[in-house]
């Protein structure tokens, strides 16, 4: 049965997922399909490696998806600083991206710390 903790980090991914498609909507088309796309699939990704995650056993094997999870999640951040730095975005929408990013890379942290006790 999932914990309070665990219940956040995918309540607060699936909040970032559900920000994104309709920002990157906005995307020039030139851009929808290029930086949108990884953006998206970024984040779809680092939602289902969650989910793996949680269903995984034994530990060392659930330590290696959130690592991959790690990963995925400052690809994410690559992608919202291009988007910021090619006017994709605003500054307010890539500021409210990196708090969004950066509660879900301490939840992830707070994750991976458990997964290695």
């Amino acid at each position: 049965m999932p914990n309070d903790y665990t219940v956040t980090i995918y309540t607060k991914t699936y909040d970032l997922l559900a920000w994104l498609f309709p920002l990157t909507a906005k995307f020039p088309k030139e851009q929808r399909f290029v930086l949108a796309q990884r953006l998206i699939d970024a984040a779809t990704e680092l939602y289902e490696l969650l989910i793996t995650a949680r269903r995984t056993k034994p530990a060392e094997a659930r330590r290696e998806i959130l690592a991959q999870a790690d990963v995925r999640l400052e690809q994410l951040r690559l992608y919202f600083r291009l988007s910021k730095d090619l006017k994709l975005i605003s500054i307010p929408q890539y500021e409210q991206s990196a708090q969004r990013t950066d509660e879900i890379g301490r939840l992830l942290g707070d994750q991976i710390k458990r997964a290695q006790t």
